[in-house]
């Protein structure tokens, strides 16, 4: 039995894992009603250059997130009570980093001190000073690091065109594949739905 315990709590830490935490900021305003009977909504068409693969896959987000507000969709605009529309951006941020090397650093080790050996680098120099066995300018690397701006806008108006809820969600991370993060964009957008209209506050969502 305590075999089996063990296997079953390194499982679940291998499973744990793997969950990933998305940070985003988002911003609501609205005008809801009190009362909406009627939950029927569309979607608008978007232009022709953003009605791709990529652009459906997240509008299903936004309707599965809907579905779970009440929200209904309707066979037609003839049908519909609400038009909703989705927008999205990734933008590439390249970051340019130097970072020195020290061509006689060796890395943490033990070194004499003043009461016996302390582990530790070479004290006073490290890997942004000078060797002390080299007295010159230590050599630099450069290299590009990438960091990823997503924003994503979901409004719903009505039909007459008065505007009910505009929600702008950012994130910010290193993950290069936007379909990794989109997930929890999308349910940041609708989370404590309306929620306070003009307050900013940061949302995580975990996904696998």
């Amino acid at each position: 039995m305590k075999t089996l315990a063990i296997v079953f709590t390194a499982l679940t830490v291998m499973l744990t894992g793997c969950a990933t935490t998305i940070r985003s900021d988002v911003t609501a305003f609205h005008d809801w009603p009190a009362q909406l009977n009627d939950k029927s909504y569309v979607f608008e068409t978007p232009a022709a250059q953003e009605d791709t693969l990529e652009y459906r896959s997240y509008q299903n987000l936004v309707r599965n997130e809907l579905a779970k507000q009440g929200f209904g969709e309707a066979s037609g605009p003839a049908s519909a009570k609400l038009r909703v529309s989705m927008r999205f951006s990734t933008t590439d941020v390249p970051e340019r980093v130097l970072q020195a090397t020290d061509p006689f650093w060796y890395g943490p080790g033990y070194w004499p001190g003043r009461y016996g050996y302390r582990y530790g680098a070479w004290p006073g120099y490290g890997r942004f000073g000078y060797s002390p066995f080299w007295g010159g300018p230590m050599e630099v690397e450069e290299s590009v690091r990438h960091k990823f701006e997503r924003d994503l806008r979901v409004t719903i108006n009505e039909r007459n065109g008065k505007k009910l809820y505009d929600v702008t969600v950012h994130s910010a991370s290193t993950k290069r594949a936007t379909p990794q993060v989109m997930p929890a964009m999308v349910a940041s957008a609708f989370a404590d739905f309306p929620g306070r209209s003009g307050v900013p506050r940061q949302v995580e969502v975990k996904v696998e």
